[in-house]
C-alpha cells in the first residue's frame, strides 16, 4: 500500500511540473479554430434550415390533402360541403346554421377532434364555393399573406406544389 502511495505522489508531482511548463494555445491558434468553426457553420446550417422549411411545406400539403378527405366524407354523409361561413369547424362540430347537415357523423371528421393549423400556426383558409373548384383550401405560407415565393408561397388544393 505504501508503494502505491509513493507511485501516486511521484506521478502527481511529474504531472504538475508538465502543466506548469505548458504555455497553452496561442491567440493565432484560437483564431484559426474560430474561423474554421465559422466556415463550417456557414455551410452546414443553411442546409439544415432549408430542410426545415421544405418539411413545413410538405406538412402543409399533407394537411390540405387530409382536410380534403374529411370534406369529401362530410359531403358523402350530407350531400353538400360546409359553407364558407360554417368553415372547417363544421368538420368537428355539427353546424347549427343552414344548411344543417342531415347525417352529420357524431364523431366528427377529424381523428383528433380539432381543425389543424398550418405549420406556421395560422388557420387554413376555406372557401365554398371556391374560386378554383368546388372548394378552395389555402395556407398562405410563412408570411401569412397571399402570394409570395419559396417559403412564403401559397400552398393550395388546386395546384401541385414541388
Amino acid at each position: 500500500m505504501k508503494r502505491i502511495k509513493q507511485v501516486c505522489i511521484k506521478f502527481i508531482r511529474q504531472y504538475s511540473r508538465q502543466v506548469e511548463n505548458q504555455a497553452g494555445f496561442s491567440f493565432i491558434e484560437l483564431m484559426v479554430v474560430v474561423i474554421i468553426l465559422g466556415i463550417l457553420a456557414g455551410t452546414i446550417v443553411p442546409r439544415y434550415m432549408d430542410k426545415a422549411d421544405k418539411a413545413k411545406i410538405v406538412k402543409a400539403q399533407v394537411d390540405i390533402a387530409a382536410i380534403e378527405t374529411s370534406l369529401k366524407m362530410y359531403k358523402l354523409d350530407n350531400g353538400f360541403y360546409p359553407t364558407t361561413e360554417q368553415g372547417l369547424l363544421a368538420l368537428i362540430e355539427k353546424p347549427a346554421t343552414d344548411p344543417v347537415p342531415r347525417s352529420w357523423n357524431d364523431n366528427g371528421y377529424f381523428e383528433k377532434k380539432r381543425v389543424p393549423k398550418d405549420p406556421w400556426g395560422t388557420e387554413y383558409v376555406y372557401l365554398c364555393p371556391g374560386v378554383h373548384g368546388t372548394f378552395d383550401l389555402i395556407s398562405y405560407g410563412a408570411d401569412s399573406e397571399s402570394g409570395g415565393e419559396g417559403i412564403n408561397a401559397d400552398i393550395t388544393n388546386w395546384e401541385v406544389q414541388e
